[in-house]
């Protein structure tokens, strides 16, 4: 029944429009990039959630993974849950983050990454989301071969929820 609903389920908010608890954070936004994204126009109907969001997404922007490393968490969660905006979004960060195009374009279509170091985030993020955390040890234990700490085996895990978050309700709005 939402396809035949279609866009309209959701409304695109603006900032006069959203619910209270979520206008500053669309002008925040808008002062940030000219216009509230599509995405969060949507998301606006939920102030906890767009907030909620972007709270968590600031913090995951401070973990110890470096910032292709956190792209790749966030880029193998869009591919896996076929979120187009994420995936378009994090094309563009990654470009801003000058990362080579063959990585790019592995990273969208799912394919094995030829830098072994974030191959490995790759392949331990998607262990984690195929076990619901429960790892191998063998999983884990060639995630820490690569240089990677426990540390960053729980920041895998935090920037997987949230952007399984992002992508879910980014496709539940039709954004």
């Amino acid at each position: 029944m939402l396809s035949i609903l279609g866009d309209a389920l959701f409304a695109t908010h603006t900032v006069t429009t959203a619910p209270e608890a979520s206008r500053p954070t669309l002008e925040r936004l808008h002062d940030e990039f000219g216009a509230v994204p599509e995405a969060a126009a949507r998301l606006a109907g939920s102030p906890e959630l767009l907030n909620g969001f972007l709270a968590m997404s600031a913090s995951f922007e401070d973990c110890t993974l470096d910032p292709v490393a956190r792209e790749v968490v966030i880029m193998t969660v869009a591919v896996r849950n076929d979120c187009r905006v994420c995936v378009a979004m994090h094309t563009g960060k990654l470009r801003k983050l000058d990362a080579d195009q063959g990585l790019i374009a592995a990273l969208r279509t799912g394919a094995a990454l030829d830098d072994e170091r974030l191959e490995a985030v790759r392949l331990f993020a998607l262990a984690v989301l195929a076990d619901a955390g429960a790892v191998t040890d063998e999983a884990m234990a060639d995630f820490l071969a690569h240089g990677y700490s426990e540390r960053n085996a729980l920041e895998v895990v935090f920037g997987i929820g949230t952007y399984t978050m992002s992508t879910l309700a980014n496709r539940l709005v039709r954004a």
